[in-house]
């Protein structure tokens, strides 16, 4: 169980960088949230960023991941150094990513991701 929620983690972070928006559409739960530096958005909103390029992921280097499991709630701590495109410009941030999986009817769906910016990084 723990090893099919991380590779869907790291599958979730090569569909951000490749704008795989159909895939991420059946992973992401319908009520799910997702916490930006500087928005909060829903499931539609994130996947229009994804697409339009708003916000455009590179790569997301792990560093350090942990997870935990709740019964059928598995949370993944991910210390990430996230390159990303911003208002055209590249930039390169350190995060501690939480995202919050739910098992439903046998499969894995995000119902959470949250970035924080790592201070001192």
């Amino acid at each position: 169980m723990e090893q099919e929620v991380l590779a869907l983690s790291s599958n979730k972070w090569l569909w951000m960088a490749e704008q795989k928006v159909d895939s991420l559409a059946v992973l992401f739960h319908s009520e799910a949230v997702f916490v930006h530096m500087g928005a909060t958005m829903t499931k539609d909103q994130e996947l229009r960023t994804i697409k339009s390029g708003v916000i455009q992921y590179k790569y997301a280097a792990r560093e350090e991941t942990t997870i935990r499991f709740i019964g059928n709630t598995a949370i993944i701590l991910d210390k990430i150094r996230l390159t990303a495109i911003v208002g055209n410009k590249e930039v390169i941030n350190p995060f501690m990513v939480t995202e919050v999986y739910v098992q439903l009817d046998g499969d894995w769906k995000l119902g959470s991701l949250s970035f924080t910016r790592l201070l001192g990084d």
